[in-house]
């Protein structure tokens, strides 16, 4: 049986794309891709695994160029190094107890409905997903998405998202359904509650063999999980014939780290790098770093441009993380038009793949700048420029929702998830959200040892 994203042809191809990527010269190895391509498609496929993994390995054990190595490091000591700046004297976080609860709710409630709003349409491109709402009016978007009033052959041409797409729609929404994007969260939640702050990427991989099912992951994370499984620790985990390794798998799960950091993005940060390099290298592991610094800024720093700045400011600012996120602060994004934005990241960036790191977050950036705070044209800007669209609906709804905290969150969005989360993670399904919530604002004193909890009242309201 071949395993997606475990196929050695499938990863052959896209090491290329990698290695290509990172500035290697990969012409011969597009050679012999195609050479296994064409007979794999003319006998069983399975017969050239054994072939594909040989090329994989070799192309794998390349050197990675001078300056790629110099600008990207990995350890967490000489990315700090190469930073052009430091916030290690960032002011001490001035919330009340109930005011952290409020935006930790909100960031937990804001990605759920961000996540939720995208779910039905992941990997469509943006032409189909505007195709699709200006079948039944619903262009631009401005809510969840439903199958009222589209036509059968347009539903027939492009069906739901396989895993609980229908679920997602406006019409059958019970709760959030399970989903990666909040799966994450959770078992971030677990680690910190288990292993303490000190908690190593040892004990974030011994987390997943535990409590997550490997089919509930993917792309870089299947290949971890599986090197995992073959006694290959951290960080090789994320490295060993690892083609995905830049993917989208380690961003998505930065948002506990800023929860419980509140005020503190380098410790964020620091946290996510822990994370990240158990599954990703270099643009895998930054994306994480990036989004979990702004989202531990955002409990004390709302302006959107100086956010994404304060998560420039934790990664290699000669990375080709950092370059891309520069080119989309440079565009005019307040007083342009949101398609004529998007249009532009096409442009520049309309050559990853869809479930690439950098694509994504410079659309997440985007549409947070463009939303300027607004939870609804926030997520719905998000969505509608496609690529992973509930991966970026999540993280742009998380932050904007722990920058408005949740009673300030719009009613259309929140209360159709019915405080409740289904998951396969072990131990966690049908959370309660404000269950969750409390849970992590209980973490955080562990990990902001000089703030009590005593005054926190435990509420289910929102």
């Amino acid at each position: 049986m071949i395993v997606r994203y475990l196929d050695f042809i499938e990863r052959f191809e896209y090491e290329i794309i990698q290695r290509h990527d990172e500035g290697l010269d990969v012409t011969a190895e597009r050679s012999q891709l195609y050479e296994i391509q064409k007979q794999a498609d003319l006998e069983s496929a399975g017969k050239f695994q054994q072939e594909a993994q040989q090329l994989l390995q070799k192309l794998s054990a390349k050197p990675f160029p001078a300056d790629l190595a110099k600008n990207e490091p990995g350890e967490i000591a000489e990315i700090r190094q190469s930073r052009a700046q430091s916030d290690s004297d960032f002011p001490q976080l001035s919330l009340e107890l109930d005011d952290q609860y409020n935006a930790v709710l909100g960031g937990w409630l804001g990605r759920a409905g961000g996540c939720l709003l995208g779910k039905p349409i992941e990997r469509y491109h943006r032409t189909i997903i505007r195709e699709m709402l200006e079948s039944n009016g619903a262009w631009p978007l401005d809510n969840y998405f439903t199958q009222i009033g589209m036509p059968e052959d347009l539903l027939e041409k492009y069906p739901w998202k396989r895993r609980l797409g229908f679920e997602s729609l406006r019409e059958n929404i019970q709760c959030m359904p399970e989903d990666d994007d909040l799966n994450f969260t959770m078992l971030n939640l677990h680690i910190l509650e288990t292993y303490g702050p000190e908690f190593t990427s040892e004990d974030v991989a011994e987390a997943w063999l535990k409590k997550l099912p490997v089919y509930e992951v993917f792309t870089a994370e299947r290949v971890a999980y599986n090197n995992l499984l073959n006694g290959i620790s951290p960080p090789e985990s994320g490295q060993f014939l690892n083609p995905f390794r830049e993917w989208i798998g380690a961003q998505i799960r930065a948002d506990l780290w800023g929860y419980v950091c509140a005020g503190n993005p380098e410790k964020a940060a620091e946290f996510a790098w822990r994370d990240a390099r158990m599954t990703h290298t270099r643009t895998g592991i930054y994306g994480e770093m990036f989004f979990a610094a702004i989202m531990a800024a955002a409990f004390v720093e709302h302006d959107m441009r100086i956010l994404i700045q304060m998560g420039l400011d934790q990664i290699p600012p000669q990375s080709r993380f950092s370059k891309a996120i520069r080119e989309v602060l440079d565009i005019p994004i307040e007083v342009n038009a949101w398609e004529t934005v998007v249009d532009q990241l096409y442009t520049s960036f309309g050559h990853y793949h869809w479930v690439h790191t950098i694509n994504n977050a410079a659309l997440t950036v985007a549409a947070l700048i463009h939303g300027q705070g607004d939870y609804e044209q926030t997520i719905c800007n998000a969505v509608m420029g496609g690529w992973d669209t509930d991966c970026n609906g999540a993280t742009a709804g998380s932050i904007v929702g722990i920058i408005q905290g949740a009673q300030a969150l719009p009613e259309k969005w929140i209360k159709p998830l019915n405080n409740q989360i289904r998951s396969s993670l072990g131990g966690f399904d049908q959370s309660k959200i404000t269950d969750l919530a409390h849970r992590t604002v209980a973490v955080s004193q562990k990990v902001n040892t000089n703030r009590a909890t005593e005054n926190l009242v435990k509420s289910d309201d929102f």
